[in-house]
């Protein structure tokens, strides 16, 4: 077996001397992608149906044509939405990263003391 092949194979710790399945074994580290995926999955789908929502309506529908307020339609009011849903999704996501930062720790830490040396 070729030094590469025995490097990129699964039981094998990396060149850092990270044992990377074993830490992907531990509590901590199902739990901060389970946390991650609670959170990126639902935004992310939400994001695309917010978004793709407006070219949709003012394609296939008048919905958005209706004044809003003096000569502004809803369409208008609909795409400035959009900046205030992305700086509000930054937002959260901003405060997510700081406990997904926690949970990492926590995944180093575990493994530091399990011999994985993530530390």
């Amino acid at each position: 077996m070729s030094q590469s092949a025995r490097v990129n194979s699964s039981d094998q710790m990396s060149s850092t001397g990270t044992d990377w399945n074993m830490i992907r074994q531990t509590s901590a580290f199902q739990e901060l992608m389970r946390q991650k995926r609670a959170f990126i999955i639902p935004a992310t789908i939400f994001f695309f149906v917010f978004y793709f929502t407006l070219p949709f309506l003012t394609a296939f529908t008048t919905v958005l044509n209706e004044k809003a307020v003096g000569a502004i339609n809803w369409a208008y009011v609909y795409a400035f939405a959009q900046f205030a849903m992305t700086w509000g999704l930054s937002h959260l996501y901003m405060r997510k990263a700081n406990q997904f930062d926690q949970l990492s720790k926590k995944v180093r830490d575990s493994a530091a003391r399990e011999g994985g040396h993530a530390a």
